[in-house]
């Protein structure tokens, strides 16, 4: 249904996403008026398919949980590094932060329809097909939109909230992107058939490999429900390049030179066409200005390799929302200190990760022989999405911390 006239609501949310959604639900809890505009239809296929157990405490405050843990997903308890013959795997249940330890691997088109339908349910009004073209910032801010019968009108709101992910339209719109200090990388993946006996792989934890010749190539494999699995390549955009044409060969190259995932799906029959995404690495100069505030990947992405993103999403839908709801009663809120600030403080800590993982050093400490059970605890706590729990010194100074425990680890071999 289409709508002639302007429409007035509290708050207007770009993209139907995981943090859309669980902002939308938040705010319907608090009474707040949402329309939530989504370009495309819904199921659609996305990317990031790997949850952390953080997530989960979000989904929970939404009011998602029930509909996630009964959709059927495959659990997941932790994660899998492999490299040239070495394994290490971390237990998100053994780790320093208290919480979830648990969680899911989701085929993210059911996931994201399951969390948007479960935000409708609680009186969001949630438009597909609606293009948000231009906004008007400010106390009021405006945004112009059209349906998909190409009938355009205009939505007024008390604050507007920026969850589009990858479209990055408001980013997009008031030119508030900015170089990031992160590669142009790229990825190549596909769904394979996982023919694999019950026992032969651990289901229950996301796999990660490391190319056996180049130290910043790594695979992710990702068993789902149903007799699936994900499998992917991540590299520097050159390393990956190919036509269209040769995406299926090349990805199939890249698997078998890889000998755990070679001997698990080198022959798995890909079950649909060979994607890529590229250049996905984002910043931008602020998280909010006059009447907008930006959700997850529309502010920043760092790069999937510890399937940060859903959770980083979610987080800034908890945050934003809870600073929004204040606002919205009347309260002095400080966006910078409150939602900019706290929500980079994780981005920073998942950074310093990241950024060691490509260098080498956080490879040889995951991998390292001899491994304090204590400082075990620390990095599965990161790694299960805890990366603002400040009682954790990898949290508190992740940078040095790892670099000190990198040296301590070459001491040692």
């Amino acid at each position: 249904m289409s709508d002639h006239r302007a429409v007035d609501v509290d708050v207007a949310i770009i993209g139907a996403g995981p943090s859309g959604a669980v902002a939308a639900a938040l705010l319907r809890k608090a009474g707040h008026s949402v329309r939530v505009l989504e370009r495309q239809q819904f199921p659609r296929f996305s990317i990031g398919e790997s949850l952390l157990p953080q997530s989960m405490a979000y989904l929970d405050e939404a009011g998602m949980l029930q509909a996630v843990v009964e959709a059927g997903f495959q659990y997941k308890n932790g994660a899998r590094f492999v490299r040239r013959g070495e394994s290490s795997s971390y237990d998100f249940r053994d780790k320093h932060t208290p919480g979830w330890g648990t969680t899911y691997q989701v085929e993210r088109a059911t996931f994201d329809d399951l969390l948007i339908r479960c935000a409708a349910e609680q009186g969001a009004d949630v438009r597909f097909g609606h293009t948000v073209n231009a906004i008007e910032t400010g106390e009021r801010p405006a945004l112009d939109v059209t349906d998909e019968a190409g009938t355009q009108y205009r939505v007024q709101a008390r604050f507007v909230l920026d969850a589009s992910g990858f479209g990055r339209v408001l980013p997009r719109l008031l030119q508030l992107e900015t170089p990031t200090r992160m590669p142009t990388r790229a990825a190549l993946f596909t769904h394979v058939r996982d023919d694999m006996p019950l026992r032969a792989i651990d289901r229950e934890k996301i796999c990660v490999a490391v190319h056996p010749e180049h130290g910043n190539v790594w695979y992710w494999m990702i068993p789902l429900a149903g007799g699936r699995a994900s499998v992917g390549c991540v590299a520097e955009s050159d390393f990956l390049q190919c036509t269209e044409s040769e995406r299926e060969s090349r990805l199939r190259s890249l698997i078998r030179q890889e000998p755990t995932l070679g001997a698990w799906f080198g022959d798995a029959p890909f079950l649909m066409p060979v994607r890529t995404i590229g250049g996905y690495a984002a910043n931008v100069a602020r998280l909010h200005g006059p009447g907008f505030a930006l959700l997850g990947n529309a502010g920043e992405f760092l790069d999937p390799v510890f399937s940060s993103g859903v959770t980083i999403a979610l987080r800034s839908a908890h945050l934003a929302a809870c600073v929004l709801v204040r606002q919205l009663s009347g309260a002095a809120v400080d966006w910078q200190i409150e939602y900019d600030d706290e929500l980079r403080r994780g981005i920073d800590v998942f950074r310093a990760f990241v950024e060691r993982w490509y260098s080498g050093e956080l490879q040889d400490i995951l991998f390292h022989a001899e491994q304090a059970p204590q400082i075990r605890r620390m990095i599965s706590a990161v790694l299960a999405g805890y990366a603002w729990d400040e009682t954790n010194p990898f949290v508190k100074d992740a940078g040095r911390r790892l670099d000190t425990l990198h040296e301590i680890c070459k001491a040692t071999r």
